[in-house]
C-alpha cells in the first residue's frame, strides 16, 4: 500500500472518532436537558407545597398536574403540537397557496375567525386534489415535536389511552397516528376530505361535516365528550397549542387543558390553559 493511501485510513479514522465525540455530546445534552426537565418540574412541586407560586395560582398547578398525573386518557392536538408545524400550511406551500392561507390559519389559531370558515377557505384556496395530496405525503415524511416520542411512550408505561384530536385531514393525520401506534381510525378524530370521481376535491362539499366533529368551533369539545363517554374514561386531557384546544374544556369535555408552546407560543392560550409547557420532557418527567 503506498504512503498516500496510508494517510487517507488515518484521516478516516479520525473521522470515526469525530463522529463518535459528536454522538457522545449528543447524548450529555440530551441527559443533561431531561434532569433540568425534571428538576424544573420538581421545583414547581416544591414551590407549590410551600405554598408559593407555579406559572399560575399554586393550588391551581397543583391540582393541574395531579390530574395529568391521574388521567384515563390524553387527547392531542396535532398541528404545532404533535408535530413541529401546521400541516395544512406546508401543504398550502407545496400548492403554491402558502402565505394566505397560513395568514387564515393563524387567525383561526387566536379565535379571531370561526373556524369552520377558516378551514371552508383554506380548502377552497387549495383545491387539493386526492393525487397531489398522495404526492405531497410521499415527499413529506412524518416529522414530530421534540420529546413527543418518549412521552407517548411513557403514557404507554403508565396504561393512559392517547387520541389524536385535529381540525386537520384524517389524510394527513393517519400517517402519524401509524407513525406513533396511535390506533386508526379509532383513537382519530379529524376532517375528512371529500373527492370526485375524478379525484379532484369537491368544491361544493369538501369535507364531511356529518360524520365528524372538529370541522367547527367547539368541535374538539365535542369529539373530547365522545372519547370519555365511549372509553368509558373518569378524567381526560387535552393538550393542544390553539384557541380551539381550550375549547375543549367545554361541559362533558377535557377535565383540563394543557398549553402547548413549544412550536408556537399563543399568550391567549398561555393565559386560558390550566397549565402551560414549552416542552413534552415537562410533562414527561411529571407523570
Amino acid at each position: 500500500m503506498s504512503s498516500s493511501s496510508s494517510r487517507f485510513v488515518v484521516r478516516g479514522s479520525r473521522a470515526a472518532r469525530d463522529d463518535d465525540d459528536d454522538e457522545k455530546k449528543r447524548m450529555f445534552l440530551k441527559k443533561k436537558m431531561k434532569l433540568s426537565a425534571r428538576r424544573n418540574v420538581m421545583m414547581k412541586m416544591n414551590a407549590m407545597e410551600r405554598g408559593g407560586r407555579g406559572d399560575l395560582e399554586s393550588s391551581d398547578t397543583k391540582r393541574a398536574y395531579e390530574i395529568w398525573k391521574t388521567c384515563d386518557a390524553v387527547c392531542f392536538d396535532v398541528d404545532s403540537t404533535v408535530i413541529d408545524h401546521e400541516g395544512i400550511d406546508k401543504l398550502a406551500e407545496y400548492l403554491g397557496k402558502g402565505e394566505e392561507v397560513a395568514r387564515v390559519t393563524t387567525q383561526a389559531m387566536n379565535g379571531e375567525i370561526p373556524f369552520e370558515k377558516a378551514l371552508f377557505y383554506r380548502l377552497n384556496a387549495m383545491k387539493c386534489s386526492k393525487e397531489q395530496m398522495k404526492e405531497y405525503l410521499e415527499k413529506h415524511p412524518v416529522r414530530v415535536s421534540p420529546g413527543f416520542r418518549e412521552l407517548r411512550e411513557k403514557l404507554r408505561e403508565k396504561g393512559k389511552a392517547v387520541y389524536l384530536v385535529s381540525g386537520g385531514f384524517r389524510q394527513m393525520i393517519h400517517p402519524i397516528a401509524e407513525y406513533l401506534d396511535i390506533p386508526v381510525p379509532t383513537n382519530v378524530w379529524a376532517n375528512n376530505l371529500l373527492y370526485n370521481e375524478d379525484g379532484s376535491m369537491n368544491e361544493q362539499k369538501p369535507f364531511d361535516d356529518e360524520n365528524e366533529f372538529t370541522w367547527r368551533a367547539g368541535g374538539k369539545a365535542l369529539a373530547v365528550a365522545h372519547v370519555k363517554k365511549t372509553g368509558n374514561f373518569k378524567t381526560v386531557v387535552m393538550v393542544g397549542d390553539g384557541a380551539t384546544d381550550v375549547e375543549a374544556r367545554a361541559e362533558g369535555g377535557a377535565d383540563i387543558v394543557i398549553g402547548y408552546g413549544g412550536t408556537v407560543r399563543r399568550a391567549s392560550v398561555e393565559k386560558s390553559a390550566d397549565l402551560f409547557v414549552m416542552d413534552f420532557e415537562t410533562l414527561e418527567q411529571a407523570l
